[in-house]
């Protein structure tokens, strides 16, 4: 039975190496850990979680390395950390966390995380978005990894530049005619580059749904009435994403 499950695990296995194209099919067990998770989430009165094909790979597949170890660890021998796991599996994200489990069934590992208080921080927090589950049956139980992030969205130069400028025509700013000022500011460590701004300021984000506080408190600091924005490459680690982001002011 024992080189039975080792046999599947290593199929399994071969399939994600090899990049084949098939969709993993989540299992009863990894669906009601989903269920689960989500009614605490709601009941906290928190946004649901959704379903991320990507980490759910991430997830299955750490799920069966500890399976074929029999080692319940968040970085098992010669695997990459929870970081590059992810990022390797396609993900974009601006936060990440894992819990990890074995137990005899759904029910228990999920009480078991929602009574250890690393754990339930994880799967109360507000800034994820997104997660995937995987859990595997082995001699000794159920094999559970709960992998989450909040997913940052791939867009554009031009849909970066958009959404910030949508935010500040809001608030009463025109736009001004110096985007490509605005890019090569961005671009700068210091300093401004080839325009006559009055003020300008840059930052970083993983969402773009509403203005940083230090671009509120610069909009308070003077009378400025036009805005022209700029976006560009932030460097960062793999997977992990952000938005880079200047803002000239007029």
């Amino acid at each position: 039975m024992r080189n039975l499950i080792f046999l599947l695990a290593v199929a399994f296995l071969f399939c994600f190496s090899t990049g084949a194209p098939a969709q993993l099919e989540r299992n009863d067990s990894e669906r009601q850990l989903f269920e689960a998770l989500n009614r605490e989430r709601t009941a906290h009165g928190l946004s649901a979680l959704q379903w991320d094909e990507t980490l759910f790979k991430a997830a299955r597949r750490h799920a069966l390395l500890m399976l074929n170890l029999n080692r319940l660890e968040h970085r098992l021998p010669s695997e990459p950390n929870l970081e590059e796991r992810l990022a390797e599996a396609g993900a974009r994200f601006g936060a990440i966390a894992e819990n990890i489990a074995i137990g005899p069934n759904p029910q228990i590992i999920h009480g078991g995380w929602m009574d250890s208080p690393g754990h339930s921080k994880n799967i109360l927090d507000p800034r994820l978005t997104s997660v995937g589950i995987a859990a595997v049956r082995g001699p000794g139980g159920l094999f559970a990894v709960q992998d989450f992030s909040q997913i940052v969205p791939e867009l554009s130069v031009e849909q970066q530049e958009y959404k910030v400028v949508s935010l500040l025509t809001a608030q009463g700013f025109r736009s001004a005619n110096a985007t490509e000022g605005a890019r090569k500011t961005c671009e700068r460590d210091a300093g401004f580059a080839g325009t006559p701004a009055r003020a300008m300021i840059r930052f970083e984000a993983t969402d773009l749904s509403k203005l940083p506080e230090d671009v509120e408190r610069r909009i308070r600091s003077g009378p400025y009435s036009r805005v022209a924005v700029g976006a560009c490459r932030a460097n960062g680690a793999a997977g992990f994403t952000r938005y880079r982001i200047a803002v000239l002011f007029f």
